[in-house]
């Protein structure tokens, strides 16, 4: 009795593992960014290539320790079809934002969630920095909070690239 409680556990760990393994990505939501230089852009727009979502804020010391790296990535992977939308809290001043990005000269998209409603859409993000990157299909294939190791970015990164 005791070995086929300890196969049928077996078999649904395996079931369960599998399943973690081999389920679809998640679809990434089709959202409209606001940017702060008056853009609007959507993600159905950027099909075809790989995005980082990254929600931020001006007062998030993470947020601005990641700032530099971020660009860094940006600059290394934008030829090869990657893009990144820094996407403001709600609570982030707008005036605040537009002197950070004009500032750094953040080269990528910035974007105001004054509404949140971008961050509901990304399942209701209130912690930052929080990202999410997707592939050319328009799909989640990873989501980040906080501090995450850079080469394993780097790593994800061009695995999406080549796909």
């Amino acid at each position: 009795m005791k070995k086929l409680v300890f196969v049928f556990a077996l078999v649904v760990a395996a079931g369960i593992a599998s399943w973690f393994v081999w389920r679809p990505a998640q679809a990434a939501p089709n959202v409209a960014f606001a940017a702060i230089d008056g853009q609007k852009l959507t993600l159905q727009d950027l099909r075809g290539k790989v995005v980082l979502v990254k929600f931020w804020a001006t007062d998030c010391v993470t947020c601005i320790k990641q700032m530099p790296d971020t660009i860094a990535d940006y600059n290394k992977y934008s030829a090869q079809g990657f893009q990144t939308v820094a996407v403001a809290m709600n609570y982030d001043p707008p005036n605040y934002v537009l002197n950070y990005a004009q500032t750094r000269k953040l080269p990528f998209t910035v974007a105001l969630d004054s509404k949140g409603e971008v961050a509901r859409a990304f399942g209701d993000v209130r912690l930052t920095p929080t990202a999410f990157l997707i592939d050319k299909q328009g799909r989640i294939v990873k989501r980040y909070l906080g501090d995450y190791d850079p080469k394993e970015f780097h790593a994800e990164i061009e695995k999406a690239l080549k796909g």
